[in-house]
């Protein structure tokens, strides 16, 4: 796996180079964090650090919090030492908020208000799930637009799936009371305006309950706004997932002409025809037994060697 050489401009106002041969965008659950154990293998933080060392742009776009993000991956990349001048973006919550860190800590958090899920649906969710789901799930109480529930990592993957689907018609129903449009999977029921504001989003850990304009595509359209506030158009992207929902990122690169290869940590869910390269383990010569971070670890292992970083 060949990289070009960095040209040694750096951007303005950093040690960043200005045209770095590769930038990563990363889905976090499952390339980075285990779909299990929900943290993150320290391999995996080191050779995040050392790209980042390397000037390779390092940037998260996950439905996952800016507190997750804080706690599983931004606090044992600095304690793995970043180095100063070295800029990580991580946007949450499919694009709805944003922030940036430095081995100095976090920077300001960034909420788009427009894209948050209306405040007394999501107390009517978390009553729901206290009521009748706790024993299944949980309210993740650190997401700031999106309303999310997840699977306690206790319980056993087919007895939460089995309760999930009760869940998510719940919350369908519950949108309509609500007097809101929602789409889930095949499922539309819109509003009295015929019109389908939100998404109820299965996952195989979670459910998240969102604005249609939420999604992975967003979070590279900010993406490559945050590189460029920066002085910094990397030559050609990798993006990274482990769901068909995933694709979106490469998707938008492409159609943004940008150059991008897609990588699929799970390509059991069937590889859809890109016009993009899309990698998968086997590309590593690895088995189709490594799956989630186990593959995600293997490519950015594999980056590291090829730019010697």
């Amino acid at each position: 796996m060949t990289v070009s050489e960095s040209p040694a401009v750096s951007a303005p106002g950093t040690s960043q180079p200005a045209a770095p041969p590769l930038a990563l965008l990363l889905d976090v659950d499952g390339p980075v964090a285990s779909p299990v154990t929900r943290d993150v293998k320290p391999g995996i933080i080191l050779d995040l650090v050392a790209l980042a060392a390397a000037g390779i742009p390092v940037i998260f776009n996950t439905g996952r919090s800016d507190a997750f993000i804080r706690e599983q991956v931004m606090e044992p990349m600095i304690a793995a030492g970043i180095p100063a001048g070295t800029v990580i973006h991580a946007i949450c919550e499919k694009g709805a908020v944003w922030f940036s860190y430095t081995s100095a800590g976090p920077g300001p958090i960034h909420v788009d208000r427009e894209l948050a899920v209306p405040a007394a649906y999501g107390d009517d969710i978390r009553r729901l799930v206290a009521e009748d789901y706790a024993a299944h799930m949980f309210f993740d109480e650190t997401k700031r637009a999106m309303v999310s529930v997840e699977q306690h990592i206790n319980v056993p993957s087919a007895d939460y799936l089995a309760e999930q689907k009760l869940f998510d018609a719940e919350a369908v129903e519950l949108m309509a009371r609500h007097g809101l449009g929602v789409v889930r999977l095949d499922h539309h029921a819109p509003n009295s305006d015929d019109e389908v504001d939100y998404r109820v989003d299965p996952t195989i850990i979670s459910t998240d309950i969102e604005s249609v304009r939420l999604g992975k595509d967003l979070g590279a359209s900010r993406a490559v706004e945050l590189l460029a506030a920066q002085g910094i158009t990397p030559q050609a992207w990798r993006t990274v997932g482990d769901s068909r929902t995933d694709y979106a990122m490469a998707d938008w690169l492409h159609h943004n002409d940008h150059p991008v290869k897609h990588v699929d940590v799970r390509p059991a869910d069937g590889i859809p025809s890109k016009p993009y390269p899309v990698l998968t383990a086997a590309d590593l010569g690895l088995e189709d037994t490594v799956i989630h971070d186990d593959a995600g670890g293997a490519f950015l292992h594999a980056w590291r060697d090829a730019l010697g970083a």
